[in-house]
């Protein structure tokens, strides 16, 4: 069964957008769930572009399914972190210029400091780390040794592939980083540009994958059906492909 979690960032983005104190992504949150979802994520930038400090502390507060914090190395952002003692943190490369995440994190070349910050993660009482990493066996082999006990599959190529053959190869390449995975022990989530249109495929395809973070996809349908039916309608669809 794959679970549905919801990035609410874009939420605050859009908050931040006129500095004002609405629309709150933790009253997003709570909708988010009272409507289906079974879970949610958010990404506490350096340059707090969308997530404030303060909206981390509600959010603790107020969601009562799986939270999922995503962070980078950065100590200030790992001890905040630590301090929050989210069900799951999740570790994401991060650039300063990037509009949004892009690629997955090169484990191999960074295995000592994400080692001791997975480490430093599990020592504050956090039983769940995972490190974002792009559909490369290497690199997913590579989180094997880190401590980590889940990755979430990058499924950004996927998601801005064409329909047709640029589309099956990509979603053949997470199916395979899905099964090398599994083989490896590690728990599968999966996450980036996953929406209403693609998700189909890539649940068919793809196997192992216990829980899904959708975000711009679900805020963007919002805006037309209102948060609560977008929410519902992903979660209707995700759990048709459960049983399916």
């Amino acid at each position: 069964m794959t679970r549905l979690l919801i990035n609410i960032d874009h939420v605050a983005t859009l908050r931040n957008a006129r500095r004002k104190a609405f629309p709150d992504p933790v009253e997003a949150a709570r909708l988010c769930e009272a409507s289906g979802a079974d879970g949610i994520v958010f990404h506490l930038r350096e340059d707090r572009r969308h997530i404030q400090d303060h909206d981390v502390v509600g959010l603790k507060q107020a969601v009562h399914g799986k939270l999922d914090f995503e962070l980078s190395t950065n100590e200030e952002m790992v001890s905040i972190c630590c301090a929050t003692c989210p069900d799951l943190a999740t570790l994401v490369p991060e650039k300063r210029e990037e509009i949004t995440t892009e690629c997955g994190l090169d484990v191999i070349r960074h295995q000592t400091i994400l080692s001791d910050t997975v480490d430093q993660l599990h020592q504050a009482g956090i039983g769940e780390v995972a490190l974002f990493v792009d559909p490369d066996p290497d690199q997913i082999q590579a989180v094997r040794d880190t401590g980590a006990s889940a990755i979430e599959l990058h499924t950004g190529d996927f998601a801005n592939a064409t329909a047709g053959e640029e589309q099956l190869y990509e979603v053949h390449k997470l199916a395979r980083a899905a099964d090398v995975g599994h083989e490896c022990g590690l728990t599968i989530h999966a996450g980036h540009g996953l929406d209403y249109n693609n998700y189909s495929l890539f649940a068919r395809s793809v196997p192992h994958v216990r829980e899904v973070s959708i975000g711009f996809a679900i805020i963007a349908r919002s805006v037309f059906v209102g948060l609560g039916a977008a929410v519902t309608e992903m979660a209707q669809l995700v759990k048709r492909q459960n049983v399916s």
